[in-house]
């Protein structure tokens, strides 16, 4: 033999168990599955969609500090803690020293 095997060469004979596959139908259109949802009062499956605008600015202090401390608090708290420290323009940690420094403080004078 000089030449190599056409390892395609039983995928062109007339009698070969090769075949090609039938197109895909094409989907339905968006709207006419909505449709008929809405009709037969279909629930969908998808979340509704929600606005993700932040609630605050971001933040972005460099400080210095690298520990990190976690507790829960109400709504309420939450919301005064950042609106204090917008009122004074100053970072959170900052603020919560400050008020630290305000309780002993306080403590101190009774």
């Amino acid at each position: 033999m000089t030449g190599r095997v056409n390892p395609f060469a039983d995928l062109t004979t007339p009698y070969s168990s090769f075949t090609v596959k039938p197109k895909a139908e094409k989907p339905v259109a968006e709207e006419a599955i909505t449709r008929i949802a809405a009709d037969n009062n279909f629930p969908s499956r998808q979340a509704p969609k929600v606005s993700r605008e932040p609630k605050r600015k971001r933040r972005a202090y460099t400080t210095g500090r690298n520990q990190q401390i976690n507790f829960k608090a109400t709504a309420a708290t939450v919301e005064r803690f950042y609106k204090m420290a917008d009122e004074r323009k100053v970072a959170l940690c900052v603020l919560f020293e400050q008020a630290l420094d305000a309780l002993e403080r306080a403590g101190e004078a009774k």
